[in-house]
């Protein structure tokens, strides 16, 4: 029996109806984005192919695509990038996947940046890189910023390098393998320091959609769910690291500005604000070193 000739609107069609059985947000925009990956054609020229026939070769491309998204894999892994601040960043499970709303942390430290005076030689400390999209995001927008990007994980710190490559960025960001600052030249201090430590505890993990599986679990969850212990370890090495009058920016979840802005307290850091993100929750944490 000849095997089934199946045009490029009626693949299209079948993608989304099961992609919208499996649950996925946007499955008629996921299903043309993985075809056109799997076609090797940008989406738009989708709409000019919808009678083509496709061959077996194709169509077994675009199978293995739509079976690793109806098992949730995320779209950005798929895909093997993902934007953010309007650059498209390089993924893979090696690294969390940059959110919109940690675009706050990059608007809150350039607009600190614009304010200060030593313009020149602005030095700035990325604690936990992973993609490298706030230390290369921050390259990109501060044009006088040098970035020490640091992460305890080899494989994302090489995701990150090939990112400050990509956005033309190399010269002016150095990769550290290290647990927060613990191996950056100890006379080293920063105009600012941001962080977007792990923060989902494990109970809220199964309340949350199955992409976070793919993504590292150390990206996601404090070791222990000791929130504390990693709020401790940022102020102490934001009061150790930083220029009096530098800025440190993490990242919360939830609920958990009060915390943080005692583990500053706690070190002599309190002059403190909160910014929001895009949907308007608290989502990042400013102290100003005085």
């Amino acid at each position: 029996m000849a095997p089934e000739t199946l045009a490029l609107l009626e693949v299209l069609r079948r993608t989304t109806e099961f992609l919208k059985s499996k649950g996925c947000d946007s499955p008629r925009l996921e299903s043309e984005l993985l075809l056109a990956k799997a076609l090797a054609v940008k989406r738009l020229d989708l709409y000019l192919q919808f009678d083509r026939p496709l061959s077996e070769t194709e169509l077994a491309a675009c199978r293995e695509l739509v079976k690793r998204r109806g098992a949730r894999e995320p779209m950005a892994y798929i895909l093997g990038e993902k934007e953010f601040r309007s650059l498209a960043f390089e993924v893979n499970p090696d690294v969390f996947i940059p959110r919109p709303d940690t675009e706050a942390v990059v608007e809150a430290v350039v607009a600190f940046l614009k304010n200060t005076a030593d313009v020149e030689s602005l030095q700035i400390a990325d604690i936990g890189t992973g993609s490298g999209c706030l230390a290369v995001s921050i390259a990109v927008e501060c044009r006088h910023a040098r970035v020490h990007a640091v992460d305890i994980s080899p494989r994302a710190l090489a995701v990150a390098a090939r990112n400050a490559a990509r956005h033309g960025v190399e010269a002016r960001v150095e990769f550290v393998e290290s647990e927060y600052l613990d191996r950056v030249e100890p006379g080293r201090r920063f105009h600012a320091i941001v962080c977007n430590p792990p923060y989902v505890l494990s109970d809220e993990l199964s309340q949350l959609q199955p992409e976070l599986t793919y993504e590292p679990r150390m990206a996601l969850s404090p070791p222990g769910d000791a929130m504390g212990e990693v709020f401790a370890r940022i102020a102490r090495t934001a009061a150790e690291r930083l220029l009096v009058g530098g800025a440190v920016f993490v990242e919360i979840g939830e609920g958990q500005g009060v915390d943080l802005e005692k583990a500053l307290g706690d070190v002599g850091i309190v002059n403190c604000r909160r910014v929001k993100d895009m949907s308007g929750a608290e989502r990042v944490v400013v102290g100003i070193h005085n």
